[in-house]
């Protein structure tokens, strides 16, 4: 018999190699064709031929269709195709073994389709057929990859039910043990133990470990500490990973002094302990456990003490405990446990180190951190390149140039580094800082170092020129690319040129640059380009010539994005044009289908800033009821304008709209709400409400509404029913003509 192995097909060619010869119909094999430089077969003439040959195979050449359905699965990669030739068979008579199941599942697995998989396995098994224990074995491996042991449980006492002599393994009932108590169902893990024990198994030393883990883990210690007495009174006897996880139980209970007796028998019982692995395991399992809870003193007394003492690899115990400490942000303490190595003559692992200065840049440590980079160096240690930019880009937020002009030189002697990067790297840091001289010098230097600046780096300098305000620098750069002193300018050159002059107001050289030197340079602007141009344009509060510019790109046939029809809106509505924004909602950005929840953002936000509450209202139920979806920032937006109203009834009403359309209130929304019942009181006739116990009805989202509608008032009754009282909300009176942007509405039922 045949048997599959979980080994991958790619990882070790074990597919390819299964049969002992190629297998011929006739004199040439359909599934061992060779393929030449000369002649490569039509995929479409090799499934015609396949094809061919099932025909003419019969149902029980079994040996034919296992090669098959085997090939499908692992060389095909297509378990559908298997099951359907697998479904065409059993309707002739065709009765599936052990390997056609097998390799179907692992094909599933293969693929992610974990719950097919078991549902696959759940109807062979209903159809009657069942596979020898073997197999149900590995396929209860198979399936236990997908971390679903509640299904994966049920397939295993429906092979029980249907085969009474099966027993699942010992491995497959303790990794379903695992995933049971990773669950928090460490109860029905307990159940387990006493299933496996029904059916002739014996729980050794990692069932209990694991289970004792798993009541540690829900905080039940006596239940994990009677399973620890009942494992050595059972003849098991715990190694020291069972006891280093029953300590970490006691240390979560923050029962400190247990835990710490319980430390020294678990040193003694190291040192009788001969696997190497087990010694490591329960050493990173406590050292993990005290940095979890807080016990970081006790961590630096075993750094330097050393308790375990030959039981466990120093560089591992070190390593790990740098590492535990940095991934609990304590990496001034990890610093500590470099210090502690070096007062006993040892040297930090690499990546230990490279952890601790990555962790102490982000938590604003980067002096500390250029410390041990500069200490590191003695040893020949060379950060990441990660780590290099983030702590670049820290010494240059705290304007100490120096040292990272320090850095940058210690990784220019790392080999196999790509030097323009590590120097681009360093000029992006650099655009914090409002020192050109320095830029200038990094380019110097590149030169020098026969390092020839590239479009990224010069790109880089002109965008950082432009960040710091001195355009004609950055114009000078551009005019030394365009003379040929450096590599040729690209549109990302030539649109970063035309950002800084826009920010600096000289509208007429970014033109200039757009409609000539682009040109000139064989550059089509880009809607990028535009978008850049009409951005600077709306800023300098030049709305007519940003309008031109994007009826010039309209003719030169650049499509509009959403970017753009947001920048126009936006820009519109700064300069006071509420009007010719609506017309150009009207004309130009519906009738084009490119729009968006920042597009729609952009509008409201206008007509919000102009006062226009009741034409931004009705512009948003008109969005919803075309068919669009705004967002929650789009709520959010009109939500705010009836805030700094003072109108808490339409804010409400707006959330209540907003959560029919699907859309939940987010944190924004309800600070915002909390500011509004700050603001000053409600003074509407009628009103007989507590309005904190209201704003709190509607955080739990008031699930259940009743709302009526007086026609003839125009006021709205929403009635809350879990509290039993009426709040009457007013609603603008406005004028019949219900916007001046007519969007198309659906039809009415």
């Amino acid at each position: 018999m045949f048997f599959i192995s979980r080994l991958r097909a790619r990882e070790n060619g074990f597919y390819r190699t299964f049969f002992s010869k190629p297998l011929s119909f006739f004199t040439t094999s359909v599934f061992h064709l060779k393929k030449t430089h000369d002649h490569v077969l039509d995929p479409r003439v090799e499934e015609d031929a396949l094809e061919e040959e099932d025909r003419r195979r019969s149902v029980t050449d079994r040996a034919y269709w296992r090669r098959r359905i085997h090939n499908l699965c692992t060389l095909r990669k297509s378990p559908d195709e298997a099951l359907r030739i697998i479904d065409g068979l059993c309707l002739r008579g065709y009765r599936p073994d052990s390997l056609n199941l097998s390799s179907v599942i692992h094909s599933l697995c293969d693929a992610g389709r974990f719950e097919e998989a078991h549902r696959r396995c759940l109807l062979f098994v209903a159809s009657g057929f069942v596979p020898d224990e073997r197999t149900c074995n590995v396929i209860i491996a198979r399936l236990l990859d997908s971390g679903d042991p509640v299904s994966t449980l049920r397939v295993v006492h429906r092979l029980i039910g249907v085969k009474r002599e099966f027993v699942p393994s010992l491995t497959n009932y303790n990794r379903l043990i695992n995933q049971m108590c990773l669950m928090c169902r460490v109860r029905d893990a307990h159940k387990l133990v006493f299933e496996m024990r029904s059916r002739g198994h014996r729980p050794n030393v990692v069932t209990y470990t694991t289970l004792i883990g798993g009541y540690c883990e829900i905080r039940e210690i006596e239940v994990a500490h009677k399973l620890f007495d009942e494992m050595r009174a059972c003849g098991v006897r715990p190694n020291c990973l069972t006891l280093s996880v029953l300590i970490g139980g006691f240390l979560k209970r923050r029962d400190l002094e247990v835990g710490r007796k319980m430390m020294e028998e678990l040193w003694g019982e190291m040192k009788d302990e001969t696997d190497a692995s087990v010694k490591s395991a329960a050493f990173a399992n406590l050292i993990d456990s005290l940095c979890r809870e807080g016990y970081f003193n006790d961590v630096f007394e075993i750094a330097e003490d050393m308790p375990q003492c030959e039981s466990v690899n120093v560089e591992f115990a070190y390593g790990h405990m740098m590492d535990s400490l940095c991934r609990y942000k304590r990496n001034h303490g990890a610093a500590r446990i470099v210090y502690i190595m070096k007062c006993k003559g040892l040297k930090p692992i690499s990546t230990s180190y490279n952890a601790i200065i990555h962790g102490l840049c982000k938590d604003d440590g980067c002096m500390r951190g250029y410390q041990l980079l500069e200490e590191g160096s003695e040893f020949g240690f060379f950060p990441s390149e990660y780590t290099y930019k983030l702590l670049v880009e820290s010494l240059c937020k705290e304007h100490d140039t120096g040292k990272a002009r320090n850095v940058l030189e210690l990784m220019l002697r790392k080999e196999g580094t790509d030097r323009n990067r590590i120097y681009n790297i360093y000029l992006r840091a650099l655009c914090v800082v409002d020192n050109p001289t320095e830029i200038l010098n990094v380019l110097v230097s590149m030169l020098q170092g026969d390092c020839r600046p590239d479009e990224y780096t010069l790109n880089t300098v002109i965008d950082g020129f432009c960040k710091m305000g001195r355009v004609d620098d950055a114009m000078k750069v551009l005019g030394d690319m365009m003379t040929g002193k450096f590599c040729a300018p690209d549109a990302v050159t030539l649109t970063t040129v035309m950002c800084g002059l826009l920010t600096q107001g000289r509208a007429e050289e970014a033109l200039d640059v757009l409609n000539r030197v682009m040109p000139e340079n064989g550059f089509k602007p880009s809607v990028v380009a535009y978008n850049a141009v009409m951005r600077g344009l709306f800023k300098l509060r030049k709305g007519d010539e940003a309008m031109r510019v994007f009826d010039q790109m309209s003719k030169a046939g650049v499509i509009a994005d959403n970017t753009t029809y947001a920048i126009i809106i936006d820009g519109l509505c700064v300069t006071g044009q509420v009007d010719t924004a609506k017309r150009f909602w009207d004309d130009v950005i519906w009738p084009s289908g490119r729009h968006d929840a920042y597009v729609y953002s952009a509008f409201l936000k206008g007509l919000c800033r102009f006062g226009s509450l009741s034409d931004a209202c009705h512009f948003l139920y008109e969005l919803a009821d075309s068919g669009a979806v705004p967002n929650v920032v789009c709520y959010n937006i009109v939500i705010d304008e009836c805030s700094r109203s003072g109108l808490r009834r339409e804010a409400y009403q707006i959330i209540e709209e907003m959560r029919k359309n699907g859309q939940a209130p987010d944190a924004v929304t309800w600070r915002i709400l909390d500011k509004l019942h700050d603001s000053r009181a409600l003074a509407v006739e009628g009103e007989d409400i507590n309005p904190d116990s209201y704003f709190k009805d509607v955080q739990r989202q008031a699930l259940h509404t009743e709302s009526i509608t007086n026609e003839e008032s125009d006021f709205k009754l929403i009635k809350p029913k879990e509290r039993g009282y009426y709040v009457t909300a007013a609603f603008h009176h406005i004028t019949p003509q219900r916007f001046l942007i007519n969007l198309p509405r659906p039809p009415c039922p």
